[in-house]
């Protein structure tokens, strides 16, 4: 709780004074952002891998704390309106890493930040090439190392369609995008799920699909 105040008060300076464009400071914002999704993202906020006892004492005393610093960390984008672009690639991983945690209020609440990159890169450069091949690749390493589930796919595809079929521009490169990564998504877990299948069969062809 203390470490959540204190890093809602370095946001606040962060917006009161850091902001414009005289003197915006790129290394103090990227700062926060890392900063925030690593508090977000440690083992003692993970509440679904306590105890129901444990998990409902935590809620009732401090609620989800990782929900609070989730939606402040969303605001904290769209507050860097046209500074945005400074942030793509780079920023594409740690909020992979913060959507992934498995609480669905905050999901449904930070995966349109997606949308809003492809859209600030689309602005920039016509497409949005660096955020498609930054956020595969990081998809597989977050997999990988056990993060993601099939409810996750569900809400990608779904928030994102809505998002980019309402986009003038958008419409189809933006359905073709989620449609490659929501497959992958699904290759991905298939493979997760059957590494530890005696069948090397089954293992050979997953990792096939994958490929």
């Amino acid at each position: 709780r203390v470490f959540l105040r204190a890093i809602n008060q370095y946001a606040d300076m962060l917006n009161k004074k850091f902001l414009d464009q005289t003197n915006f400071e790129l290394q103090l914002w990227n700062n926060y952002f890392h900063l925030a999704v690593a508090f977000l993202t440690q083992e003692s906020l993970q509440l679904e891998n306590f105890s129901s006892a444990k998990r409902a004492k935590i809620l009732n005393k401090y609620g989800d704390m990782r929900r609070q610093i989730g939606f402040e960390i969303r605001d904290m984008w769209y507050n860097l309106g046209q500074h945005k672009i400074k942030f793509i690639p780079e920023m594409v991983g740690p909020i992979l890493e913060m959507t992934l945690i498995p609480e669905t209020e905050l999901r449904k609440a930070t995966i349109p930040i997606f949308f809003d990159m492809m859209q600030c890169e689309s602005h920039s450069t016509r497409s949005f090439q660096m955020f498609e091949n930054e956020i595969i690749t990081k998809l597989d390493h977050e997999v990988e190392g056990g993060r993601g589930d099939e409810q996750y796919k569900v809400l990608f595809e779904k928030i994102l369609l809505e998002h980019c079929r309402k986009h003038k521009y958008l419409a189809k490169s933006g359905e073709t995008f989620v449609k490659l990564v929501v497959r992958l998504m699904e290759r991905l877990l298939d493979y997760r799920t059957i590494m530890h299948d005696e069948n090397k069969e089954n293992r050979m062809s997953c990792t096939v699909n994958v490929l």
